[in-house]
Order: C-alpha cells, then structure tokens, then sequence
C-alpha cells in the first residue's frame, strides 16, 4: 500500500451521527454511564470506518467521536494541563464558541494512560478487522498549546514564565510519539490553528497582547517541531493540518502562507502538510516553492468542508495545475479544507452532503493521479 498521506486523504473529524449526539447528552446529564457511552461510540467509529472504505479512502479515522474539541480534550488530559471555564470563548466570525480555555498547573508531561492511547488502539483493532484502511490518528500540535494560553494561566510554582514550558512541551510530544508508535500507529496528524494565524497581523497583535513575543515565533515553533520530530521513528509518517478556524462553518484568520512557508515548509520536518486553498483567504500557491524536493508531500485542501455544495471537478483540476506549477505534481495530494467537525457541534452542511464531498475527492485525485 502507498505511503501516506494518500493522494485522496481527509483531515479527520466527520459529522457526528445523531445516535451519538444524543448518548452525549444523555451521558452529561447523568442518564447513562460511561460504558453505555462507549457503545454508541464504537458503533457509530464501526459505522464510519466501513463509510470511509466504501467512499473509497485508504485512510481510516475515528471521525473524532470520542471528543467534544480538537484540541482541549487532548491537553486536558497532559499531566499538568487543565481545561478551565473563561469569562471568552474564541471568537470566529459571527459566533463565539463554549467560553473553555487552557491552564497550566503543574510540569506538562504526556502519561502512558492518557485515553487517546485506547482511543487509537479501538480504531486499529476495527480496522484490521474490518477494511484493512490505515488508521489515521489525529492530535493538536503542540504550537496550539503554547499559542493558545492566556496571561495568568501558568502555575508560578510549576513554571517561571512561558518559555519555561518548551522544554516539557517538547518532551511530553516526544512521549506521545513514542507511545502511539508503540500502540501500532504508523499514521499521525498534529492539526494546528498558530502557523495559519503567523499569517494574520490581526491575530498577531492578538497574541502580543496575550504576552506572545512574535518576532521570530515561525523559527521557534519550527525549531520546537524539529525537536520533537527528530524522535519519531523512521516509518512513521506525521503531517500537520494548518487550519484558519472552523466552528459551525466559520472561520478566524485570513492571510496567504508567503510569512510562514519557508520555515513550515522548507525547515520543518514534517511528512506532509494538509494546507487549506478553499478559499481567497488562503492567497496563492506560490508559497509552495518552498517545499523541498523528495518525499515531502502538500495535500491541498480545495474542497470545502464548510459548505455542502460541490465544487466543479474541472475547476478542481485546474487549480491543482495551478498548484504544479511551484511544486512537483507527484508530491501533491488532495483532501477536504477541514475536518466537518473541528467541535462536536459540526458544520452546518448534511451527513450526505458530507460523504459526497469525500468521494468528490477520491474521484479527482483518481483522475489526476490515476
């Protein structure tokens, strides 16, 4: 089988189905247990897995079903992180999401009992026993953690100051890459909102007010993701989704990759990028010059998970010529923009619509790569 990311590939999160909607509340509001839970969660992953072959993906997630965010369910879970009510949520174009934010309270390590351990051993055990599809695994990167905290919300007796946390941050991820490796995972994603908003002088000045010095933070994120990549095993492949927001069909942050190519591309040593170009946000594809010959490979993200209406195949096509023009055609690939469920909210298009989508993609990457 190729080597992911696959020339047809997804982000990661799908629509939750309505079943598993429902155990979720009823779960919050004390109606069943945990384990009952558990049940609606594997049979609605089963349900997916068998989706996503019959859609004609190689690639297998769990749609995210275990989680209510991308982001905090994953660091809540850290030793040393808490997810905290704000007085804020984030705010996305139009709507604000759950006022939840991040807290440091003791030294960031990565245990070897953190859930998502067990999250990715269910969907590699359904797998193979099922469609034989690569499990896909998805985590926040930890630029999101350093990115997202807020003044105030760092233990003094833990750390002396934000750069303190580097070190522990690094080897928490070195950790979890180990530990995932071990569990059988071959196929890891760090989804990651800051390089995209590097791109935004609005939610750079956003960051200086959080207390973020963002002179030169594209090198110390680069270098930070080099520390901890250089750890991971040579035949496990891990990509980054560079994501500009996406809540209930909205968005953040605007701005092309030109400031942040050459270190995310040319210095950072990822397998892949899923990079958004779904919409004049995202600018042009010249940053892709930066991407270095070999192996490397971009996954463009034309289609749009926000909306429900297909994009014209033809219009496709050409911008993925477009596309070949500042990077190889053989390293590029093709995926939706985003995840259809960055929350468990999701976005507001139609769990048809959805699957539609998936094979929109699956059948232009056949035509263009065959």
């Amino acid at each position: 089988m190729p080597t992911p990311p696959f020339r047809a590939d997804v982000v990661g999160s799908f629509l939750r189905p309505p079943a598993l909607a429902a155990a979720r509340d009823e779960f919050a509001s004390g109606a069943i247990d945990r384990d009952a839970l558990r049940a609606v969660e594997d049979a609605a992953i089963r349900e997916l897995v068998l989706s996503e072959a019959e859609a004609g993906l190689q690639v297998a997630t769990d749609g995210e079903f275990r989680r209510a965010w991308w982001h905090f369910d994953f660091f809540g879970l850290l030793d040393g992180v808490e997810v905290v009510e704000l007085d804020h949520g984030i705010q996305f174009q139009g709507v604000q999401t759950k006022p939840r934010g991040l807290e440091v309270t003791g030294r960031i390590g990565f245990g070897d009992d953190h859930p998502f351990l067990e999250h990715f051993r269910s969907l590699k055990a359904l797998v193979e026993g099922t469609t034989g599809a690569v499990p896909k695994f998805t985590i926040p990167a930890p630029t999101v953690l350093d990115f997202r905290l807020e003044p105030g919300h760092i233990s003094a007796s833990a750390y002396g100051g934000r750069d303190d946390l580097v070190d522990d941050i690094v080897a928490a991820y070195r950790d979890a890459l180990r530990a995932f490796y071990d569990a059988g995972a071959r196929y890891l994603q760090f989804d990651d909102t800051a390089w995209a908003y590097l791109c935004s002088e609005a939610e750079l000045a956003k960051a200086r007010e959080r207390g973020i010095e963002t002179s030169g933070i594209a090198e110390r994120y680069s270098a930070m993701l080099n520390r901890i990549l250089d750890g991971k095993p040579d035949d496990l492949t891990v990509t980054t989704h560079v994501c500009r927001g996406n809540f209930r069909s909205t968005w953040i942050s605007s701005g092309g990759y030109e400031p942040v190519a050459e270190q995310l591309l040319g210095n950072t040593r990822f397998d892949g990028y899923f990079l958004e170009y779904d919409s004049e946000r995202a600018g042009g594809f010249e940053p892709l010059r930066f991407l270095p010959e070999g192996d490397k490979r971009v996954v463009l993200g034309l289609i749009t998970s926000k909306t429900g209406a297909l994009e014209d195949p033809d219009v496709i096509k050409r911008r993925i010529d477009q596309a070949a023009e500042f990077a190889p055609l053989d390293q590029l690939a093709l995926s939706p923009q985003c995840g259809f469920a960055s929350t468990e909210e999701g976005n507001l298009l139609s769990r048809e619509e959805q699957w539609a989508k998936v094979r929109e993609v699956v059948d232009i990457a056949a035509d263009v790569w065959g």
